[in-house]
C-alpha cells in the first residue's frame, strides 16, 4: 500500500470496537509494521486489555495527540516521516479523533478530516478513526462520511465509501456561546492597528493570563488582516468576553480559502496571512472557519475552557 489510506468504522458497542480494532493492530505487528494508538481513555484501556502482546504498539496519549488539529498534523508529520526515513513501508494508526461527544467543537477537528488526506497523502500510512454512534452527534457522521475514502466494518471488510467527497464544504461551525450576548466591540473595516488597540482595552480587566492576552490581540489582528488582504468588503469585527475568556470574530462577504489546509500547515516561508493563520491555530483555544448567511467568519476563542 502506498499513499494515505485513510479509513473509518462505525460502531455502537464496546465488543463491535473490539471486533474492528484488534484484528487491525495485530496485523500491523505480525507485518512488523510500526502502530500507533492515539485513542481516548477507554478505548486505549479496551485495546491494552484485548490485544495479547502490545509492547510493539506505541500508544500517543490521546487528549495530547489531539489538543489541535495544526498540532496534531505537524506532530503526525513529524512521526510519519521519521518511520518512514527508518525504511517503514507501511504504517498503522488508530485514533480518536475529538467531536462533541467526547465534550471537544467539531468544526476545526472536521476541517482536519477533510485536510489530512493531503496531509498525509506522502506517507505510506493506513489510518483507522473508528466512530462510536452512541456518542457521535449526526452531523460528525455525515462528515466522516464526506472525508474518508474507505470503510472498514465487523465483518472485516475495508471497503471503499461511496459518501466520500460529497456534500463539501463540511457542517456550518456553530457560534460560541458568548456571542448570545451583546458584543463589547463592533467596528467595520478597521485597521490592524485599531483592532490590536480595541482588544487590548477590551481585556485589560479579564483574568486571562499573559500570554492568553497576547494570543488574542494576536490572534485578531491576524484575521482582521486576513480578511482585509482576501476577503470581500465589508470586513465586520465583534468581539465579546467573560472574566477569563474572549472571543473574536471577522465576517467578510468573500467565500472563503478554498484550500482545506488553509490553518492547518503553514503555507509559507515567511510572515503573511497565510502563516499567520497557521499560528493561531496553533495558539489559540478554539479556531472556526466557515460561511453562512452572514458571509465568511473566522472565529477564535482565547482562555477559559468550554467555547459553544
Amino acid at each position: 500500500m502506498t499513499g494515505f489510506y485513510h479509513e473509518t468504522a462505525f460502531y455502537d458497542s464496546d465488543d463491535d470496537f473490539l471486533t474492528i480494532a484488534v484484528p487491525f493492530v495485530e496485523g500491523g505487528l505480525r507485518a512488523g509494521q510500526p502502530t500507533l494508538i492515539a485513542c481516548a481513555e477507554k478505548n486505549t484501556t479496551l485495546l491494552r486489555e484485548a490485544l495479547a502482546d502490545d509492547s510493539a504498539v506505541t500508544y500517543l496519549p490521546g487528549a495530547d495527540q489531539y489538543a489541535r488539529p495544526a498540532d496534531a498534523i505537524a506532530s503526525y508529520r513529524d512521526i510519519f516521516g521519521g518511520l518512514a526515513k527508518d525504511g517503514a513501508t507501511q504504517i498503522r494508526t488508530v485514533g480518536d479523533v475529538p467531536h462533541p461527544g467526547f465534550g471537544v467543537p467539531w468544526d476545526w477537528w472536521g476541517r482536519y478530516e477533510n485536510a489530512v488526506n493531503q496531509a498525509y497523502a506522502e506517507f505510506p500510512l493506513w489510518g483507522l478513526c473508528p466512530n462510536d454512534t452512541r456518542i457521535t452527534p449526526a452531523e460528525v457522521l455525515a462528515d466522516v462520511a464526506r472525508t474518508h475514502e474507505y470503510v472498514a466494518t465487523t465483518a472485516g471488510d475495508h471497503l471503499p465509501n461511496p459518501g466520500f467527497g460529497t456534500g463539501l464544504p463540511l457542517s456550518v461551525p456553530v457560534p460560541d456561546v458568548l456571542e448570545q450576548g451583546t458584543p463589547l466591540v463592533v467596528l467595520v473595516d478597521p485597521t490592524p492597528a485599531a483592532v490590536r488597540e480595541a482588544v487590548s482595552a477590551s481585556i485589560r480587566g479579564t483574568r486571562l493570563s499573559e500570554d492568553d492576552a497576547h494570543d488574542a490581540v494576536y490572534a485578531a489582528s491576524e484575521i482582521v488582516t486576513n480578511g482585509l488582504s482576501h476577503g470581500v468588503a465589508p470586513v465586520r469585527f465583534r468581539l465579546w468576553a467573560d472574566d477569563s475568556r474572549v472571543v473574536v470574530a471577522v465576517t467578510d462577504q468573500g467565500p472563503g480559502p478554498a484550500d482545506p489546509m488553509a490553518g492547518l500547515m503553514p503555507t509559507t516561508a515567511t510572515r503573511s496571512a497565510g502563516l499567520g493563520l497557521w499560528i493561531l491555530h496553533r495558539t489559540c483555544d478554539y479556531v472556526s472557519m466557515g460561511r453562512d448567511e452572514d458571509g465568511f467568519t473566522v472565529r477564535v476563542s482565547v482562555g477559559g475552557s468550554g467555547h459553544t
